[in-house]
């Protein structure tokens, strides 16, 4: 078949469409000049590659000539990566929220050519069902409506917009600052109503991870001595990690459950959620000290060391939910590389299939519940169903030899695994995933003591600042393939790297990492700061192809880049001395007050910066060598506690201390105490007694974990 105008395309999601019968455009000026010239609809389609109903809908509708025949006689149709181009996703995702009340992906949307909104949805069958129209049928309504009814059609469209626009406009609140203790109690009663207390998580199915809300628990407890947010945040990892949503082969986090249990997931692996989630479980670790935590976060890395790292350490986007079937590879399925017969799992460990079945849930018949779709019939999708003491009393052995039997299960089955068809794998590099995915790396390179976590971070930050960077405008490019990186970077990806270069210093004190998060924020300041109310566009103001520019708050499966930019101004503003910093931050959090005071819960990570604000941060300065014994065992003290509002410093006695110094005025004279090297915590620039026993540093960490 012929391609289409995809083919030029570099997005892996578009390149699935270029020899669909559709007559797809890629977002952009030829598309639009189309439209107007023919005076033709837009039938505009969002989805990402990893998406199993974006497959779905393209086996049914976009591989049709019936369908595509339509689609190109009455319509100019688009095709957008919504992970290449989130700025568009957002506009018509707000559109489609709006108008029905719920959203997803593939997202379905009809524009008039000057790209204004007028009908839309999500997936749609190829005839009706489930209550759904069917995809041909609704085309061929919504051409008619164009051809008989245009002026109406258009007015619509106007009307539309311009609800959008009063929509999207934050109204003014003042200063919602000294609001943030009463507007995290507010979230808290949410979240706390809206927890289930049986499997974790909060809400009912379909249940997503959303870590910013894990993020927000664990501080609140830290400020407010909350028992039950720590327990919510803690379960809830428990669950998740036990669960079906966990790769317990592999490694890494499935997208999200469609179930209440965590058990059947969509399958397919977002950066995204690998990188939030390892935060959490360190987080949940430096907490309770427990090993699952820490073990969680470590196979999760290796996942994504292992599956989503390219050669020039650079992290790609995500794994597909579906893959070709092991026993007929010309077919595919949701889940085909995951779930498993209990022959097959008989057949692969032997005597070991009972003590492994036992703990993982393993039926003769399959465990997944019922499926509308029929889609895992007779399989297993691993869960963890029972403790290993369990298991060790039941089989009669001790806990230590189920534990090696069940690792030693694990890596036969991850090994025969190993030969079924893999899922395709999006190897896009966006910048802000991987912004996200240095900060994990980073931190666990801290919390666990691994250097070559570390390492991995800063290679991946290398790549970003040889291939995604001009040194001379300042600028980050979002996306890069196959050498090629385009798309002038939004509002996230600056902030979101920027806070994995702020993570990267802390893990190694290399200021060069430091030097250009400065820089960085400059850009991001300069592009997209709203100097009227306050808080980032997720645009620059020289992007003329959208009908919109949003200033997000809200987090979803990502925090908004305008709560990683206020802490990361807070961050900054400690680091630096840089007092404008804080009242820029402080400017982001009054922009929202409004929104903050009416659903908080809709923004956790934002509420984590009011707990800055509210609680002021501590400076935790290492007076050392680098790599001295005495200033590692320090540096051990400090990650071991969970002190979620601090900045670390280290003062080298050389150069780089001069550097910081230069910013920083008072880290100029701290020096180690009596050959040793000493630790002093600050605030407001006045330091504490110096500590040079790491278990003294540990116990006043602990005893005032801001």
């Amino acid at each position: 078949m012929a391609a289409n105008a995809l083919i030029h395309e570099l997005s892996p999601y578009l390149l699935q469409h270029a020899h669909n019968p559709v007559h797809w455009y890629p977002w952009g000026e030829e598309a639009f000049a189309r439209a107007r010239q023919q005076n033709q609809p837009i039938f505009l389609s969002v989805g990402y590659s990893t998406c199993h109903w974006c497959h779905v809908m393209a086996r049914e509708s976009f591989q049709n000539d019936e369908v595509a025949r339509v689609l190109n006689a009455s319509f100019v149709a688009i095709k957008v990566d919504r992970e290449e181009r989130p700025d568009v996703d957002r506009v018509y995702m707000t559109y489609v929220q709006a108008t029905t009340g719920s959203g997803g992906w593939p997202l379905s949307v009809w524009l008039t050519p000057d790209l204004k909104p007028f009908f839309g949805g999500t997936y749609y069958p190829p005839a009706e069902r489930w209550g759904r129209p069917g995809f041909a049928t609704l085309l061929q309504r919504i051409a008619a409506a164009w051809a008989q009814r245009r002026e109406e059609v258009v007015a619509s469209a106007d009307q539309a917009t311009q609800q959008l626009r009063q929509f999207s406009t934050e109204p003014p609140a003042g200063q919602a600052a000294p609001l943030a203790r009463a507007l995290m109690d507010n979230a808290y009663r949410h979240f706390a109503a809206s927890y289930e207390p049986r499997d974790g998580g909060f809400g009912a199915a379909p249940k997503f991870p959303r870590p910013a809300v894990l993020n927000f628990l664990l501080r609140y407890h830290a400020l407010s001595a909350t028992p039950e947010a720590l327990e919510m945040a803690l379960f809830t990892l428990r669950k998740m990690a036990a669960g079906g949503l966990y790769d317990h082969l592999g490694g890494g986090f499935h997208r999200y459950s469609v179930d209440t249990f965590w058990h059947v997931p969509h399958f397919e692996k977002m950066l995204y959620d690998q990188a939030q989630l390892v935060c959490s479980y360190l987080e949940a670790y430096q907490i309770t000290h427990d090993a699952l935590y820490a073990a969680v976060a470590r196979e999760t890395l290796d996942y994504v060391g292992r599956d989503l790292s390219g050669p020039e350490g650079q992290f790609y986007s995500a794994e597909d939910a579906d893959s070709a079937l092991p026993t007929n590879p010309s077919e595919h399925g949701e889940g085909a590389f995951y779930t498993w017969s209990q022959a097959e799992i008989a057949a692969t460990l032997g005597a070991a299939a009972a003590v492994f079945g036992y703990t993982y849930g393993v039926e003769p018949n399959g465990n997944a519940p019922a499926d509308p779709h029929g889609e895992f019939g007779g399989l297993n999708i691993l869960i963890r169903r029972h403790s290993t003491a369990a298991a060790a009393a039941q089989y009669g052995q001790s806990p230590e030899q189920i534990r090696e039997l069940l690792a030693h299960s694990r890596a036969r089955l991850l090994e025969q695994r190993a030969r079924r068809p893999r899922p395709p794998r999006d190897d896009k590099t966006l910048t802000a995933w991987n912004g996200l995915m240095i900060s994990a790396y980073a931190r666990a390179a801290q919390v666990l003591d691994e250097p070559r976590y570390r390492d991995a971070a800063a290679a991946a930050a290398a790549f970003i600042e040889a291939r995604l960077y001009d040194p001379r405008t300042g600028a980050l490019q979002r996306r890069c393939r196959d050498g090629v990186a385009a798309i002038a970077g939004f509002a996230d990806d600056y902030a979101f790297l920027i806070q994995g270069l702020l993570d990267l210093y802390e893990a190694g004190f290399d200021l060069h990492w430091l030097d250009w998060a400065l820089a960085l924020q400059e850009q991001q300041n300069a592009r997209f700061w709203d100097d009227a109310q306050g808080g980032y566009f997720s645009t620059s103001s020289h992007d003329s192809g959208l009908i919109l520019r949003l200033k997000e708050g809200d987090d979803g499966a990502e925090p908004s880049a305008n709560a990683i930019g206020a802490l990361n101004l807070l961050r900054l503003a400690q680091m630096t001395d840089n007092p404008g910093f804080r009242e820029q931050a402080e400017r982001v959090v009054a922009a929202f007050g409004a929104r903050l005071e009416q659903a908080p819960q809709a923004m956790p990570q934002l509420l984590v910066a009011c707990g800055f604000l509210l609680e002021g941060p501590r400076q935790v300065v290492i007076a050392g060598r680098p790599d001295a014994p005495d200033t590692r065992a320090l540096l051990r003290a400090v990650h071991a506690c969970f002190v979620p509002y601090r900045v670390l410093l280290l003062a080298d006695g050389g150069a780089g201390q001069q550097r910081l110094a230069a910013r920083l005025e008072f880290v100029r004279d701290l020096a180690p105490q009596g050959g040793q090297a000493t630790a002093f915590l600050c605030a407001d620039h006045l330091c504490q007694a110096p500590i040079t026993a790491p278990a003294e540093l540990g116990r006043q960490l602990a005893a005032d974990p801001r």
